[in-house]
């Protein structure tokens, strides 16, 4: 595969098994490349091996003072030094497209289980241990996969240097070839032990970013109240265990480096104190003496390779895991009454509608009508959002959720995902100008200025207008402004709301709003609920909020509490005749529930302690 092909049309089913079942299936997917930087590297490594007997045929050729000989020695030479460069450099050119496509090849099938996931990737996997495998991991992997051919050629290479020697002064070449599976053999019961400090490094250092992650997160806080000295002295702390960690790393790895020159050395030294011997007695002539030694000096450069595969395997190892792991995660399915036949082909016909309704906790919200939802526990109502998109982020045995009757997890993730859009309590914003922003899959019907005037993004045009005037070539227009990554240029109220006009422009048949307005003042608020219920009509729309200007111009409140419903109706309906629904709206404590309990039964007294008294001081 050419550089030029990226990305892969297809990157394929993972084999996520383990570390090592990954590591093998990414080698398969592109056996062609390690086959070509295979080829290539016996192109570079075996004229190289060769290089010793054309020295040894010319330094011969000069103590029998034949000139022919020298002169074919030299041109051999020449050959095998356009065939090592030539090597050489298609080699570096097919290693590096093998890093790059297997890379890539992980980046995609990461992005694509990021797409299929959505924000329940993060709530099954840590978000930094996601951003860990799609950055530092991807490199780690990628450089196992380009290793593992050269590893190969050098194998074959030093196979075939032995066997040579062999053939050509067997007296010298049987002692090399005993001695080269010591070499490669040599540092394995090393390998370990490099393995398990290398692992304790990585853990070590993932501890001291999360402490430097947190401390710059909460550096104002932490300012307020004094507490950075501390924060910054468990850095410091950590950072010396990294370090101490790294040293321990790095000696054992110093040691296996020193045993792969050491025990070659310790070779060399027999070879040539054996070799003059036998050159001495007239057993071998002094050519055949330098082809030797050059030979087993050659064999260095193959040990070193061998580490190098040692090293990567050790350091890709745990990285294939964390893939494999992430890349394991699948969309939760449960297909409660094995109907799943059916769901295919409602879904493949587009006719999902109708009411939304979860039989895990009672939850109907009617077709085409404005539902909020008011849950007692804001996790709870999270993980409800994403039950109803039909992508739950555990699996726990439950019913599926249905639309139009048809079991959203059944439904092609494409259907299910085309038929609800659920946007998050803490949406994204992706880099790039605010056209790029609502420039998503949307039905037509809603177009993205009457979006952004829904919304209330008013003062959001304002501000980016400015800063798209701000821009070099900027014209002023703030569809061409552009917007930072994760909006961080704007409020939260202002991320907010062009999240939320994003998502009207898709237009879906059903609309989950999990607390779309918690960074918007009151008034905008306001607004937005009008917006919302105007541009909305005839579609489904469920919000889920524990504002009471959201609730009040709902059509229908549908209150959630340990997992069930426990009351529904309208929002003033529900105020007045539901005390447990009124304090989480309201935002009651227990003693100003129990004072309001007694108010509402006549047996609050005038004293000290009573509710009027209270009201009094607090008017």
């Amino acid at each position: 595969m050419q550089l030029r092909d990226l990305p892969h049309t297809d990157p394929g089913e993972p084999d996520v098994r383990s570390g090592r079942h990954f590591l093998v299936w990414l080698g398969r997917m592109q056996l062609g490349g390690q086959v070509a930087a295979l080829l290539w590297g016996l192109v570079w490594m075996l004229p190289l091996g060769a290089m010793p007997l054309a020295v040894g045929m010319a330094v011969q050729a000069v103590v029998d003072r034949d000139g022919g000989r020298l002169a074919g020695a030299g041109a051999l030479l020449i050959v095998l030094g356009v065939l090592v460069a030539l090597g050489d450099s298609m080699l570096h050119r097919a290693a590096v497209t093998n890093w790059i496509t297997a890379a890539s090849r992980v980046q995609q099938l990461l992005a694509r289980k990021a797409a299929e996931l959505g924000s329940v990737l993060t709530r099954r996997v840590a978000a930094g241990e996601v951003v860990a495998v799609s950055t530092g991991d991807v490199e780690k992997i990628g450089w196992f996969v380009e290793s593992f051919s050269r590893f190969t050629a050098a194998l074959v290479t030093a196979l075939a240097v032995a066997v040579g020697l062999v053939v050509y002064a067997p007296e010298l070449g049987v002692v090399v070839a005993l001695a080269l599976p010591v070499l490669a053999l040599a540092p394995l019961p090393l390998l370990p032990y490099a393995t398990r400090r290398a692992d304790d490094q990585r853990a070590k250092a993932g501890r001291a970013t999360e402490l430097a992650a947190d401390t710059v997160a909460g550096l104002r806080v932490l300012r307020g109240i004094g507490g950075e000295e501390l924060f910054l002295d468990r850095y410091r702390e950590a950072s010396q265990k990294v370090r101490t960690a790294a040293v321990r790393s790095a000696r054992m790895w110093a040691l296996i480096h020193a045993v792969q020159v050491a025990l070659p050395g310790v070779l060399l030294v027999v070879v040539v104190a054996h070799g003059v011997g036998l050159a001495r007695s007239g057993a071998i002539t002094v050519g055949e003496l330098v082809t030797v030694y050059g030979a087993v000096t050659f064999l260095l450069f193959p040990m070193h390779h061998f580490a190098e595969l040692a090293m990567a395997y050790s350091f890709s190892r745990p990285s294939a895991k964390r893939a494999a792991r992430v890349l394991g995660l699948a969309r939760t399915t449960t297909g409660g009454d094995g109907s799943t036949g059916d769901n295919r082909d409602t879904a493949g016909r587009g006719v999902l509608g109708g009411e939304l309704y979860d039989p895990a906790t009672g939850l109907r919200a009617g077709a085409g009508r404005l539902t909020a939802v008011v849950c007692g526990d804001p996790d709870a109502a999270g993980r409800l959002a994403d039950r109803l998109g039909g992508h739950p982020a555990e699996p726990g045995g439950l019913p599926s959720v249905r639309l139009g009757g048809v079991e959203l997890d059944g439904v092609p993730l494409a259907g299910a995902r085309a038929a609800v859009l659920v946007q998050d309590k803490d949406p994204m914003l992706l880099s790039g100008t605010l056209a790029d922003l609502l420039d998503v899959p949307a039905s037509g019907s809603v177009k993205p200025a009457a979006a952004l005037a829904a919304a209330q993004c008013g003062d959001v045009l304002t501000a980016l207008a400015q800063a798209a005037a701000e821009v070099p070539d900027g014209d002023g227009a703030p569809m061409g402004a552009p917007i930072t990554e994760r909006g961080r240029s704007l409020s939260g109220g202002q991320r907010q709301r062009l999240a939320l006009a994003r998502s009207l422009v898709a237009d879906p048949e059903v609309l989950v709003l999990d607390e779309p307005t918690s960074a918007v003042d009151s008034h905008t608020e306001a607004r937005v609920a009008e917006s919302l219920r105007e541009i909305r009509a005839g579609r489904t729309t469920v919000v889920f909020t524990s504002s009471p200007l959201l609730l009040d111009r709902a059509d229908t409140v549908v209150f959630v509490q340990d997992g069930a419903v426990a009351a529904e109706g309208p929002h003033r309906e529900l105020l007045h005749g539901d005390v447990t629904y009124r304090a989480v709206v309201t935002r009651e404590t227990d003693d100003e529930k129990q004072a309001a309990d007694r108010v509402r039964d006549g047996d609050a007294v005038r004293d000290d302690g009573g509710l009027p008294q209270m009201m009094e001081e607090t008017a």
